[in-house]
């Protein structure tokens, strides 16, 4: 994926209305293999909500589909009550794997490239524009690093870029589809931190991860998948034993203790949907 595939559109908000909306939403790739299957959910102003499941289970597809990259096979999906995908207002953080780091370009630009959804693909940067990309890099301590090829960061460095673009844009809404993936201890801190003073801020933020410790710990809110929505609510109301063996089967060995269901498997591993043909 080019950086400045990620340049968004805009589109009017409808204040009454869910940040995101889905009204029973499939997606099939193809060779009609279905991704998602009558999907529905709603998520609200400020809400951090974690997407988990196993490989193939939707995750990916649920990002793309608001961020408007894939168009669903029927049903609808909505943002502030009009189509999902011409918002100005989402932030997408792809996964680093779909990302083409040998593009040419420096954090600041990459961070530019935020500015240009809100300031028109044809007009010039002003003085402001930068000041507010300057301003987007110091919040995520990335400004002594400005003139750095993106590619030449770490990890956990280009994910900061890609929320530093996500702030310079003034999205409303962050998507992040596997962020933690391949990243230490600290630097996964680093990014719940900017995550934390973006929600004092009322951004809504929606997250696909593997680790279904970290998510449980740090979101507000699980959505469980396995094509189908298996549950979507308070971490201990979603991965109940019942539900996790509907989504992992063999793959997971859930225990009930007294504190709640402990899972062991393999879930830790990248991947996806992505890796199907759309």
């Amino acid at each position: 994926m080019p950086l400045d595939a990620l340049i968004r559109r805009s589109a009017p908000h409808r204040p009454d209305q869910p940040v995101v909306e889905f009204s029973r939403v499939s997606v099939y790739y193809n060779g009609g293999r279905e991704a998602l299957g009558d999907v529905s959910f709603r998520l609200w102003r400020g809400e951090r909500v974690a997407v988990v499941g196993p490989n193939g289970a939707g995750k990916s597809t649920v990002l793309k589909v608001i961020a408007g990259i894939l168009q669903p096979s029927s049903g609808h999906a909505a943002v502030y009550g009009y189509e999902a995908g011409s918002h100005i207002c989402i932030g997408y953080v792809p996964q680093r794997t779909q990302v083409d780091w040998n593009f040419p370009v420096s954090v600041g630009d990459v961070v530019m490239m935020g500015r240009i959804a809100r300031m028109g693909l044809f007009r010039q940067a002003s003085r402001a524009d930068w000041r507010v990309v300057h301003d987007s890099l110091a919040q995520v301590g990335m400004m002594d690093l400005a003139d750095r090829q993106i590619g030449e960061l770490s990890g956990g460095q280009q994910q900061r870029v890609f929320i530093a673009r996500s702030l310079a844009q003034e999205a409303e809404l962050l998507l992040m589809d596997e962020p933690f993936t391949g990243l230490g201890a600290p630097s996964q801190e680093d990014i719940f931190a900017i995550l934390d003073a973006t929600k004092a801020k009322g951004m809504t933020v929606l997250v696909s991860t593997h680790d279904l410790h970290l998510a449980s710990d740090r979101f507000d809110r699980l959505m469980l998948l396995k094509g189908r929505l298996l549950g979507l609510g308070a971490p201990a109301d979603v991965l109940t034993p019942a539900n996790l063996r509907l989504a992992y089967g063999t793959q997971m060995a859930v225990l009930s203790t007294p504190e709640g269901a402990l899972a062991f498997g393999d879930t830790c591993c990248e991947g996806d949907e992505e890796h199907l043909h759309v």
